[in-house]
């Protein structure tokens, strides 16, 4: 039985599992602050009716969601541009080459909420593209 003030194994063990927790979010956080993304622009293709395709590229991004985010931003936007208030994401191709980002998306765009689970409100999401810094078309 371990004496007064003194740890035992497992609260030692549990100590040095919170302050590597602690270091590990100090990490992300400077990960966070040192993402400076460039952004090479969106191409925008009117596929048939209300399918949409977007084509988008970037340089420094932390994985293929970087890029996926900004094919969604576009998307987004785009919709608003023709006068519709919602996208329905169908499918997007991510690719990394030489430290290049590509998405190649595909959405529909309506004026009303389209059917299925990965639909976007454009007004909110062009929002949250704006607060985070990512361009839209």
């Amino acid at each position: 039985m371990p004496g007064r003030g003194s740890i035992s194994a497992g609260s030692a063990l549990a100590a040095a599992a919170v302050l590597a927790a602690c270091a590990g979010d100090a990490g992300g956080q400077d990960r966070e602050e040192a993402f400076a993304p460039e952004y090479m622009g969106i191409e925008t293709r009117l596929m048939d009716g209300d399918l949409v395709n977007f084509r988008v590229a970037m340089r420094g991004a932390r994985d293929g969601d970087d890029v996926t985010d900004y094919a969604r931003c576009a998307a987004a936007r785009y919709a608003l541009i023709r006068g519709f208030g919602f996208a329905r994401h169908i499918r997007t191709n991510v690719a990394e080459e030489g430290g290049i980002w590509r998405a190649d998306a595909v959405y529909t765009i309506s004026p009303a909420l389209p059917r299925g689970l990965r639909t976007i409100d454009a007004e909110v999401t062009v929002a949250d593209c704006e607060e985070r810094g990512i361009p839209t078309v």
